[in-house]
């Protein structure tokens, strides 16, 4: 018998997984993920971006429809449902974030539910959780590939590559695919997979979970009808392999009816606190820690600070010294220090114009300086941040942050994740909408329709 091809290996992997490999840390990892996916795209929903999505995805009409999260009253073509509920969920860059370097269930869990609220049968809770995590792992497996990878990114947004695949095979294995179709779904999504790193910091950044989650979606549906690809997409390095200079493909391993090494095990994701990219969880801790140690000694009076010194990784997109919008303040490694040393805390509302307008704010970020040691590296594994304030007396308050709070070493507890959740998804749903959502994804693994899931999605304010 001749031995499977890497992509090969993939298709009958995405082919062949079943309810019964998911472990129990997988399961509680991922069901963390997606109630945390689910509060950040309810909140999203509020959002120029958006609003925007949303009034040019309504001029498409099928006999399929699927919901809008935190809408009672509308209806999409599951593609276009999967594409405005993904820019919901980043269109405030407070989404789940992996090592290597991407977004993981943002370009997933809205293709997922789209498709699976239009299919004419029910999806039961095991259903769900297993086409969620097979859209992860490929994910993952595909971002080892690349020891670039790991690195924050420097030409392109990684989930507008990798999230694509992910969708295109959550997709297909919802609809059932064949193993050489689902290898012919990866295919197809990869001729739709990259971003450039141009457009972070911009409305359109968005967009790249958005058109990941639905073009893989697409894929999968176009193979259905009898579309194919290069069956060899992911071997050769003319394939998926163009986006990697030091691409490494490996074959998935065969597991056949024993178990599985999901990638979700080995490695938890990280949850932002914050309404910002990952980076910035790392410099605002620091700057909270400085101004505490500067409030130990003496008030804190911003006019007393003469210069702020930032000590951050080199990353050209996340080095925005004058934000002037909040898609650019998400990204400034300087306002997020000098918002957190000014309010002392950084929250949704920080990142509203009238915030990122203020004299005051403005008067401090004129006094930063940064620095991008060689030691530094540019990775959410191994990067760090250091913040030191010094006074027109001459005293200097330095704090470091190697590890911020929700990151996978130092994870945000069940309590606050729920808290988080409540907060986010209470802008829009109801309290019946909100609990129940809390309800259903905590018991997922045993629900039998996730019919009782959209419907509490849909219980808007």
């Amino acid at each position: 018998m001749l031995s499977k091809g890497i992509t090969e290996s993939f298709g009958a992997a995405i082919h062949a997984l079943k309810s019964t490999h998911l472990t129990d840390g997988v399961i509680n990892r991922s069901k963390r993920m997606m109630l945390d996916t689910l509060g950040v795209g309810l909140i999203g929903t509020k959002t120029p971006v958006f609003k925007k999505a949303l009034l040019y995805s309504q001029s498409f009409q099928s006999k399929e429809r699927s919901s809008i999260w935190g809408k009672s009253d509308v209806t999409l073509p599951p593609h276009y449902a999967a594409f405005v509920n993904g820019i919901a969920v980043h269109s405030m860059d407070f989404d789940d974030t992996w090592h290597p370097a991407t977004h993981p269930s943002g370009a997933v869990l809205p293709a997922v539910l789209a498709l699976a609220e239009a299919l004419p049968r029910k999806l039961s809770g095991p259903g769900l959780l297993l086409a969620f995590n097979v859209g992860i792992e490929v994910q993952g497996r595909l971002l080892r590939f690349s020891r670039e990878a790991h690195n924050i990114p420097e030409r392109f947004h990684p989930p507008s590559v990798v999230g694509v695949m992910g969708s295109a095979a959550a997709s297909a294995k919802l609809l059932g695919l064949s193993p050489l179709q689902c290898s012919h779904a990866l295919a197809v999504a990869a001729s739709s997979a990259g971003a450039p790193l141009a457009n972070a910091a911009t409305q359109t950044k968005p967009f790249h979970i958005g058109n990941a989650t639905r073009r893989g979606l697409e894929a999968a549906q176009l193979v259905q009808m009898g579309v194919k690809g290069n069956s060899e997409i992911l071997d050769v390095d003319y394939g998926f392999g163009i986006y990697y200079r030091d691409y490494t493909p490996n074959k998935m391993p065969d597991f056949a009816e024993g178990s599985f090494n999901w990638t979700l095990e080995k490695q938890d994701v990280a949850f932002k606190r914050i309404p910002a990219h990952l980076g910035m969880h790392w410099v605002a801790d620091a700057a909270l820690a400085a101004r505490a140690k500067m409030e130990a000694l003496r008030n804190f009076e911003p006019s007393d600070i003469i210069s702020i010194r930032l000590t951050v990784p080199p990353s050209k997109y996340i080095n925005c010294p004058l934000p002037t919008s909040q898609h650019q303040a998400r990204h400034s490694f300087q306002f997020n220090a000098c918002s957190a040393l000014l309010d002392n805390k950084l929250t949704v509302e920080s990142f509203q114009k009238t915030q990122i307008n203020r004299e005051a704010l403005k008067e401090l970020l004129s006094k930063v300086k940064v620095a991008t040691p060689a030691n530094n590296k540019p990775s959410f594994e191994k990067m760090y941040s250091e913040v030191e304030l010094t006074t027109n007396d001459g005293q200097r308050f330095a704090a470091k942050c190697s590890t911020f709070y929700g990151h996978w070493r130092k994870p945000l507890s069940h309590e606050d994740l729920l808290q988080k959740f409540r907060s986010n998804a209470s802008t829009v749903l109801t309290s019946e909408g909100v609990e129940g959502v809390i309800d259903v994804i905590g018991n997922i693994e045993n629900i039998q329709d996730c019919e009782s899931l959209f419907s509490y999605l849909k219980m808007a304010k």
